[in-house]
């Protein structure tokens, strides 16, 4: 039988005809006793199956708001119908809300300008051309925050697209890869479009939604995006050492994002006891640890025994790892992110990288200069956790390799023009290059610009002292 046949048990045409009717006439005002909420809570109805461009054109209108889920599980698919749907009927101002999405993003194409406009609540580099150009916005938010812009009718999505995995016996799908802010952008959702997926993986924790709460199901099997297994440069090889043989203590809970830096770093763990994982999202370098028995979660007092995350992108290993394993519990980031519950964890150590850092240690992470990189993500919601923690021995790092690729410093005397600062200089507590650690909390400004100065890279250290001079009035001091 095939995934779509599976969907649903069997409904008599008549009953599925009474329920149809009365959702219809529910959509549009939703409440407790027409349509529950709570995606886990069964229903007496099942989702239409169609291709995804019969989907979109059903439910696509002008001046409509669409969510689409994110990160590996974008869904590219019913994406790309959408824009073919918005082209095809000359459609206007259709809003596309979402996270990091994946592959190319059509719906931005200088052509589709008046029919669609991109928000995005984390950019990834397939919108950045259009933010930059003004055919596409930007939110600046915390990770943390954004399911509040559901929840509190700020952002009120008409339609939402989103991939999962095929029903279990019990009818209930999964999110797989993309939890986040996922479940607040579908419980206020008044369509809900599902891509069935046999490559996404069944995760659990919040990720579960019964197959009864989608309105249109259409089948796919294209391979999950894939990133990450890049061998880490030397200078990013070296960062990982000095943060994992200085940083990390045994029993810790690591926080880290995806990249060479952290998977530097786990790298370098395979002697340590005891680590936990509280992350937004993890990577591939994970797995070693677990199998190791390095990464066990039993020093947590809540989600004991278990690695916590909110999205995921990796490779291959890393979606099989995932699948079906209760040992992973992804949940909302409203949770995941929530700065007291960061500050509640055992020696929590908060690991993420940067654009570049003044003098003074002010971080900018979302843009160059003036032009939009990416958004705050869970940066300072972690940083601040970390900085928190309520055993004391919370470790907020900012690691960064010390020049750009064009030997430029990441270290500099101020920030370009309309750079953006995602932690402040009181956010900052460590910076990490491969030069060394810059350990800020409590130093004055000179003291700051001292160390920072220490772990620049050589080649700038005078051009920085001298800059330091001029901003400070004094030099840089110990």
């Amino acid at each position: 039988m095939s995934v779509i046949g599976k969907l649903v048990p069997n409904v008599s045409s008549r009953n599925f005809s009474r329920i149809s009717a009365a959702l219809s006439s529910a959509k549009s005002n939703r409440t407790y006793f027409t349509y529950t909420q709570e995606l886990s809570q069964p229903l007496d109805r099942k989702p239409e199956i169609l291709t995804a461009k019969e989907a979109l054109e059903k439910c696509l209108k002008s001046g409509q708001t669409v969510f689409a889920q994110g990160a590996a599980a974008t869904p590219v698919p019913l994406l790309n119908a959408m824009t073919d749907v918005g082209k095809a009927g000359s459609m206007k101002d259709i809003k596309v809300v979402h996270m990091h999405t994946e592959k190319e993003a059509a719906y931005v194409a200088p052509e589709c300008k008046d029919i669609f406009r991109s928000v995005s609540l984390f950019m990834a580099a397939n919108v950045r051309q259009s933010v930059a150009e003004g055919r596409s916005d930007a939110i600046p938010i915390f990770l943390q925050d954004i399911p509040k812009l559901f929840h509190r009718k700020i952002i009120r999505p008409d339609i939402a697209l989103i991939q999962v995995s095929p029903p279990d016996s019990h009818g209930y799908c999964s999110l797989g890869t993309s939890v986040d802010c996922v479940r607040s952008a579908l419980v206020n959702s008044k369509i809900i479009v599902a891509q069935v997926n046999p490559n996404m993986p069944r995760t659990f924790g919040d990720a579960i939604i019964h197959v009864s709460h989608i309105d249109y199901a259409v089948h796919d099997d294209s391979p999950l995006p894939e990133h990450g297994g890049k061998p880490p440069s030397a200078e990013e090889a070296k960062i990982g050492q000095l943060i994992g043989e200085n940083l990390v203590e045994d029993g810790a809970t690591l926080q880290m994002g995806i990249g060479s830096i952290p998977d530097a770093v786990l790298s370098c763990l395979k002697n340590h006891k005891d680590l936990g994982i509280h992350s937004e999202m993890f990577s591939v370098g994970v797995i070693d640890l677990v199998n190791r028995g390095c990464i066990t979660n039993n020093k947590k007092k809540f989600h004991k025994g278990r690695i916590v995350g909110s999205f995921m992108v990796g490779n291959k290993a890393l979606y099989d790892f995932v699948d079906n394993n209760p040992f992973v519990e992804m949940l909302e980031i409203d949770y995941v992110n929530n700065t007291h519950v960061v500050s509640l964890l055992p020696c929590m150590t908060a690991i993420n990288s940067c654009m570049e850092v003044d003098i003074t240690g002010q971080v900018c992470s979302d843009s160059i200069g003036t032009r939009m990189y990416s958004g705050f993500g869970g940066q300072t919601d972690f940083i601040r956790g970390a900085a928190e923690s309520v055993d004391g021995r919370g470790k907020p790092i900012i690691a960064i390799v010390s020049n750009t690729r064009r030997g430029e410093s990441k270290i500099v005397p101020m920030l370009k023009p309309g750079a953006g600062v995602v932690c402040t200089r009181a956010h900052v507590n460590y910076v990490v290059t491969e030069q060394g650690i810059a350990n800020l909390f409590g130093k004055t400004l000179r003291q700051r610009a001292y160390e920072l100065i220490k772990v620049a890279h050589p080649d700038h250290r005078e051009w920085l002292e001298k800059e330091a001079f001029a901003r400070l009035k004094c030099m840089p001091a110990p």
